[in-house]
């Protein structure tokens, strides 16, 4: 895949980039080295000093940068500027809590002092997604800058000026010159970056196949990893939901970032008793959603990503549909220039189909009639994928039991999935392993060595 900023919403080449030799990789490499000798010698201080220029560049060019985000990928405008705020705010925590994340752990023992201490490991190679390209990056950035490693990013080929900002953010926020470096590359390169001694560990959100890759090549080299992957995310609405919330969040979870998102809402367990009525209200919902120019005011859904994407999920819905799905509305490609899909409702699903087992990355919305919060949970269970969850109810005990049961990294109650700097962030099964954010974040590449003084 060439590395190119495309426009999804007119399909223009804006601008195509020369990818990096191996001499500039291995160069980028040792300068990473060179710059982590340096940075894990500054006191954390020194390291929050830096970050918060970081966020303070973030908060304040996040309307140039978020233009850049939306032509690169099709996000609106308004969802790109509200991304590069949410990094703003993602950097200033780590540059507030690193000291408290990082601090010695006491342990009483019969030794006269033992206890846990956190030190870095050295540089991180960071394979990053489109979908959510300054975000993703950041969240992995601000806590491993913090704890005193170096980042080498390998972004998606699709937002390669994304990726040659952060590096500036970091540049111009005063970090030892190598801290942060991008690196243009294919995916073809990334191997040999990961068997490079000097590179001490590896961090990947995007597809199940890229992250199985970079999971056996680091499994070879007996190498830390950190992996986000897909999601089939279940959303519950039981009879005692406040409806009319659950529908608006609904479809916001459903069609948030053009429906691109891993931990977007995607399967829609409905209780029969309320089955009609939330269909009703979701049709109407997603109907009223205005799909065109990411860039003007008044935009709900940009386009998708590229053509590969909406050629994906076109098939995926002609599948369901051939295997029995019954279209309630939309989820059809829109003629003319640009990525353009509408956001679609399908019943219905059978099994059998594809459609039961995928994830639909785009804006469209599985219902499922359910007769009990058993048989919603044993379905949302099925799924190879375990992001995130949510549900919709007013009943204590049905909250708990969704808690409980669902098999998921996280479970959100009347509320919508989402990632929060103040907790920890991952999956399980076959969407992944680790956990990004809160302590779990910046500790996720930290020797968590044993100190014990006799």
């Amino acid at each position: 895949m060439a590395i190119q900023t495309q426009n999804p919403a007119t399909e223009e080449i804006i601008k195509t980039f020369e990818p990096y030799s191996d001499a500039q990789v291995d160069l980028a490499i040792a300068k990473s080295v060179v710059a982590f000798e340096e940075l894990r010698s500054w006191p954390l201080e020194k390291r929050a000093k830096h970050l918060k220029k970081a966020a303070k560049i973030l908060h304040d060019e996040a309307d140039k940068l978020g233009k850049i985000v939306t032509l690169e990928m099709g996000k609106t405008y308004a969802a790109a500027v509200a991304e590069v705020k949410k990094c703003a705010v993602g950097a200033e925590y780590y540059a507030d809590t690193a000291a408290q994340h990082l601090a010695d752990d006491i342990v009483k023992t019969e030794a006269k002092k033992s206890y846990r201490k956190y030190l870095p490991m050295g540089p991180v190679l960071a394979v990053m997604p489109w979908n959510y390209p300054i975000w993703q990056v950041i969240r992995f950035a601000a806590p491993a800058l913090m704890a005193g490693n170096t980042g080498l990013l390998k972004h998606a080929s699709n937002v390669p000026q994304c990726a040659l900002y952060i590096e500036d953010i970091f540049k111009r926020a005063g970090f030892p010159e190598g801290a942060f470096q991008t690196l243009l590359i294919g995916g073809a390169k990334v191997e040999r970056i990961l068997r490079d001694e000097r590179v001490r560990a590896a961090t990947l959100t995007g597809s199940e196949p890229a992250g199985a890759s970079v999971a056996s090549i680091c499994g070879q080299e007996i190498k830390p990893t950190v992996l986000e992957l897909g999601g089939s995310d279940a959303f519950i609405i039981m009879p005692s939901a406040d409806i009319e919330k659950a529908v608006e969040i609904g479809t916001t979870a459903r069609t948030q970032n053009n429906g691109q998102s891993c931990i977007a809402a995607k399967r829609f367990f409905i209780h029969a008793d309320i089955y009609d009525d939330v269909k009703a209200r979701f049709k109407d919902s997603f109907d009223a959603l205005t799909v065109g120019d990411p860039m003007k005011d008044g935009t709900d859904i940009g386009p998708l990503v590229n053509q590969d994407a909406l050629d994906t999920v076109v098939a995926q819905v002609e599948n369901a549909l051939k295997d029995g799905a019954i279209r309630v509305t939309g989820a059809e490609a829109v003629n003319g220039k640009g990525f353009f899909f509408t956001p679609g409702i399908l019943e219905n699903i059978s099994k059998d189909s594809n459609a039961y087992h995928e994830e639909i990355f785009a804006p469209v919305a599985l219902l499922y009639k359910v007769e009990s919060l058993d048989e919603a949970i044993e379905i949302a269970n099925s799924s190879p994928f375990g992001l995130s969850s949510a549900i919709f109810t007013q009943d204590k005990a049905e909250q708990e039991q969704a808690i409980n049961e669902l098999e998921a990294g996280g479970t959100f109650v009347n509320a919508m999935s989402g990632s929060n700097p103040h907790l920890p962030f991952g999956g399980i099964k076959r969407s992944g392993y680790g956990r990004e954010l809160a302590a779990e974040g910046i500790r996720a590449f930290c020797n968590i060595k044993t100190v014990y003084i006799a």
